[in-house]
């Protein structure tokens, strides 16, 4: 059996070990009775409300590029130092979160245009339809 450490099982709650090492804490939770009580402890912890710095910075991704950040990464148009910043916030720390986010924007990216402009149709008429109905009400 593997051994599993408090820092492990902390990482594995916030989603934020890579995908070998959650698989080998998943199988050591499946066999061990007295990691999964550990685990559930720290679950009691975490949602009490762990208020220290780290854990608030952890929570609030406070290191995180935002979405839009991410959007000009893939287009390369960040300056320099942010540029190297996301990519080693993706690469090396593989940021769960964000390498979701740039998968994400990835497929839109290569989406045909034919199906980009009937998304774009539908937002646009299901706008239009709350905007017609939130000017109706306001006479």
């Amino acid at each position: 059996m593997v051994n599993v450490t408090r820092e492990q099982l902390t990482g594995y709650l916030e989603d934020a070990l890579a995908d070998s090492e959650t698989a080998l804490v998943e199988q050591a939770l499946r066999q061990s009775e007295p990691l999964r009580r550990q685990l559930r402890g720290l679950m009691e912890e975490r949602d009490r409300g762990d208020h220290s710095i780290g854990a608030i910075w952890r929570r609030q991704r406070l290191t995180c590029p935002s979405r839009e950040q991410l959007g000009s990464y893939l287009l390369e148009a960040l300056d320099p130092g942010e540029q190297d910043y996301v990519d080693f916030h993706l690469q090396t720390i593989g940021c769960s979160y964000c390498l979701a986010n740039l998968a994400d924007l990835k497929a839109l990216q290569e989406e045909p245009p034919k199906n980009v402009r009937e998304r774009r149709q539908r937002f646009f008429e299901s706008s239009a339809g709350f905007l017609k109905v939130c000017r109706e009400t306001k006479k």
